[in-house]
């Protein structure tokens, strides 16, 4: 199957092809990043929309989850938009760009396809801004408690008798 043969895909496989096509984020003027089909927006103050932009699709391809909308991403790499990581992403993102043959990341016709977006951030995986990026999203996302239905994570059972006597067993999604 060729990449623009389109029988045959998965859901996941035309949605990543289709809306990275498409442009998932607008950058749409100073400082404001909007998702052209839902009712969410993200405002950077610190590092360029650009930056962003790519941060939100290095968030989505190195933790994928077709379920969780983008807003949940944006919120996990919020964060970076700070003084103290100014310079780490705006270097880690020129590197990103380079490996992405000079196109941004974020918009890389060629790297709209996930397998090629992976590649890219494989090339880059042992530089620390790929480390800070990946090892702040596993607190930034999967500590945002609206998201937690989704995996079937019910929160802590501490305070209700322990994972033992309630749902130790009842996970059918592993």
């Amino acid at each position: 199957m060729t990449k623009h043969d389109l029988r045959g895909l998965t859901r996941r496989q035309l949605l990543s092809r289709s809306l990275s096509a498409a442009g998932v984020l607008a950058v749409t003027g100073a400082g404001f990043i909007a998702a052209p089909n839902a009712a969410w927006a993200v405002e950077v103050t610190v590092i360029t929309p650009e930056q962003m932009a790519t941060l939100l699709q290095m968030a989505r391809d190195i933790y994928p989850h077709d379920q969780v909308p983008d807003q949940y991403y944006a919120v996990a790499v919020k964060g970076y938009d700070s003084e103290d990581m100014k310079a780490m992403v705006a270097e880690g993102v020129a590197a990103l760009d380079a490996a992405a043959q000079g196109a941004s990341f974020a918009n890389y016709v060629s790297a709209g396809w996930e397998e090629d977006r992976v590649k890219l951030l494989q090339s880059i995986e042992t530089t620390p801004f790929f480390q800070t990026i990946r090892a702040g999203l596993v607190t930034g996302l999967y500590n945002q408690k609206e998201i937690w239905p989704i995996f079937g994570y019910e929160g802590e059972s501490f305070s209700q008798g322990g994972y033992i006597e309630r749902g130790f067993n009842d996970i059918d999604w592993l």
